[in-house]
């Protein structure tokens, strides 16, 4: 069930409380993301957040651009040794190095994308025909049949840490599904999706 707010507006209890966790539900969670630098963007914070809690990410968000370069897939591209050594020196984000190291594998993962329709179209094709109707936060799935095919295409194709429940996760905050709950403010505001 959704939390009615002071507002008068409904939301999953995830984004009821907390300042800045409302803010990005109601601003940008589940917002059509289609650019490049955008899903490399998003892709890098959700294999970053994979065993740790979004409003941990969310917290370093600013502090994570700081560190991979507003997220460039060319400037990541090139990092090297030195770059990984710095980002784990970095107690600004979260220093776990295979993630570091799968985040500059996932940016040249990105750029050889190009010659081949790119990382955006890629990462849409997987929209599914149907989108989920939760009406409770039990309902909503965290993984889908396409999750799992996205999974599987993004490492044949040299991406790592993209497990199928980390890319369920990119394809709701992206917009590729609309799992807001059905009483939620935002449900069907994407503009993908209808209500």
């Amino acid at each position: 069930m959704t939390v009615l707010g002071d507002d008068g507006l409904r939301r999953p209890p995830w984004a009821a409380n907390d300042d800045l966790m409302r803010t990005y539900y109601d601003t940008e969670w589940g917002m059509p993301v289609r650019d490049e630098r955008g899903l490399f963007e998003r892709l890098s914070l959700e294999v970053f957040q994979s065993g740790l809690s979004w409003a941990t990410i969310l917290r370093k968000r600013r502090s994570f651009r700081d560190a991979f370069a507003d997220f460039d897939p060319d400037t990541v591209a090139a990092y090297d040794h030195r770059d990984v050594a710095r980002l784990m020196a970095d107690a600004r984000i979260v220093r776990n190095h295979r993630k570091i190291e799968a985040t500059i594998q996932n940016a040249r993962a990105t750029i050889a994308l190009r010659d081949d329709g790119g990382l955006a179209d890629l990462i849409w094709s997987f929209q599914p025909a149907e989108t989920p109707r939760p009406r409770t936060y039990d309902e909503v799935p965290t993984t889908s049949p396409e999750s799992h095919a996205l999974a599987k295409e993004l490492k044949r194709r040299g991406f790592a840490h993209v497990g199928p429940t980390t890319m369920f996760a990119l394809m709701e905050a992206v917009g590729i599904v609309d799992t807001h709950l059905l009483d939620s403010h935002r449900r069907g505001t994407s503009g993908v999706w209808p209500d």
